[in-house]
C-alpha cells in the first residue's frame, strides 16, 4: 500500500513539468476565447441584420418616401482608444449631405474619451477585443451587422481603426466608390475593395498557428489567404460575411501560436477569395507603410514626419485607385494634419 502511494506521487511529481511544458499547447489562451453567451448575441444580431436585408435596395426596391435615393458609406470604426482624429474626421464629414453613417466599437474595457460632434451616439454594444486573438473579428462583424440591420442605403463598409485618416475629402471617397452608379439595381456588381494574398512568405505559418491540420477540411492551405486588416465591403459580402457559420467554426479557434496568429488578417481575405474572388479587387484603399515594422505594427507616423509631401506620398497606388486612407498616425499628429487639413488633403 505505502509503495502504490509512493509511485503515485513520484509520477505526479514527475508530471508536473511536463504539464507546464505542454499545457499552453493543450489549452487555449485565457484571454482570447469568446464566450457563448457573446457568440449567442452575436449570431442573433446577424439573423436580425440578414432577414433585415431580404428587403434592402440590392435585392430591388425600396420604399422610403425618397425619390431616387443615394447609397450610403458606413464608416466602421474599430477602437481600444480615444478617438485622437475625431476634429480631422469631422471636417472630413462636412457638407456631405446625409451621405455616410458612422458605428464606433470600442472595447468596453478601455477608458475612452467621447468624441462628440458626428460621431456622438455612434457606439454599439461592444465586446472585449484582444490582439492577436479571433475577437477582433467578431467585432469588426458586429460593426458590419449592424450598419446593415441600421439603414438600408448603406452600400459600402469602410473599415478602420483610431490610427486611420482620410487621404482626400469626401466627394472624392464618394465619387471612386460609386461612380455615377446611383441607381441600386446596379449595387449588386459593386466591387469590395480588400487585399487578398496567396504567395506571402508566411503563408505556412500563418496556416499552422492554430495546429497542424486543424483548419481542415474547411479550409485547405491551397485556399488560405492573408491581407490588410481594413478593407471597403460592398453590401453583398458584408452579408456573406455575416452569413458565415462554416469557416468561422475553425477561425474561432485560439492560436497556439500568437507570433503568426492574425485571424482578422485570414478570416475576411479567405473568406471572400472562396465565395466571390472576382467581386474583389484583392487591393485595399487603405495605405500601411511595413517598411520598418516592429512586432507587428507598422510604422508610425509622428508629428515631424506629417507635411503635403506625405500625403501626396501615401496617395499614390499602383492600381487603378488612389489610396483613400493611411495609418498609422501617433495622435499627437492631429495638431499638423489639422494645418493642412483644407490646403492639401481635403482640397483634390
Amino acid at each position: 500500500m505505502f509503495s502504490t502511494q509512493f509511485v503515485l506521487s513520484f509520477a505526479l511529481l514527475l508530471s508536473l513539468p511536463l504539464l507546464f511544458l505542454f499545457a499552453p499547447r493543450i489549452l487555449p489562451p485565457k484571454d482570447a476565447q469568446i464566450t457563448l453567451p457573446d457568440e449567442l448575441d452575436d449570431l442573433a444580431l446577424f439573423r436580425r441584420a440578414t432577414l433585415a436585408s431580404l428587403h434592402s435596395p440590392s435585392t430591388g426596391t425600396i420604399r422610403l418616401g425618397i425619390t431616387n435615393p443615394k447609397p450610403k458609406i458606413a464608416f466602421l470604426f474599430l477602437t481600444n482608444s480615444d478617438l485622437s482624429f475625431a476634429p480631422l474626421w469631422e471636417r472630413f464629414f462636412n457638407h456631405s449631405h446625409n451621405l455616410y453613417n458612422i458605428y464606433i466599437h470600442a472595447d468596453p474595457s478601455a477608458k475612452l474619451n467621447p468624441p462628440g460632434g458626428v460621431f456622438a451616439n455612434r457606439f454599439i454594444a461592444g465586446k472585449k477585443t484582444e490582439r492577436a486573438s479571433p475577437t477582433l473579428i467578431s467585432a469588426a462583424r458586429r460593426l458590419l451587422a449592424t450598419a446593415l440591420l441600421d439603414d438600408p442605403l448603406n452600400s459600402y463598409f469602410a473599415l478602420v481603426s483610431q490610427h486611420c485618416i482620410p487621404l482626400h475629402s469626401f466627394n472624392y471617397v464618394y465619387r471612386t466608390l460609386f461612380g455615377s452608379r446611383f441607381s441600386f439595381k446596379f449595387s449588386h456588381h459593386f466591387k469590395s475593395f480588400i487585399e487578398i494574398l496567396s504567395d506571402e512568405p508566411t503563408l505556412q505559418d500563418r496556416y499552422t498557428a492554430r495546429g497542424e491540420n486543424v483548419m481542415l477540411p474547411e479550409v485547405p492551405f491551397d485556399r488560405f489567404r492573408v491581407g490588410s486588416q481594413f478593407f471597403i465591403l460592398s453590401r453583398k459580402h458584408a452579408l456573406v460575411v455575416i452569413k458565415d457559420r462554416r469557416l468561422w467554426r475553425k477561425f474561432r479557434l485560439p492560436c497556439l501560436n500568437t507570433d503568426s496568429c492574425y485571424p482578422e488578417e485570414h478570416y475576411f481575405p479567405t473568406l471572400l477569395s472562396m465565395e466571390d474572388p472576382n467581386g474583389c479587387t484583392h487591393y485595399t484603399l487603405t495605405r500601411v507603410n511595413w517598411t520598418d515594422s516592429t512586432g507587428g505594427h507598422p510604422h508610425t507616423y509622428r508629428p515631424d514626419e506629417v507635411s503635403p509631401e506625405l500625403i501626396h506620398t501615401l496617395r499614390e497606388s499602383n492600381s487603378s485607385s488612389s489610396y483613400l486612407f493611411a495609418r498609422k498616425f501617433s495622435p499627437d499628429c492631429l495638431k499638423p494634419l489639422m494645418e493642412i487639413a483644407d490646403t492639401v488633403i481635403f482640397r483634390d
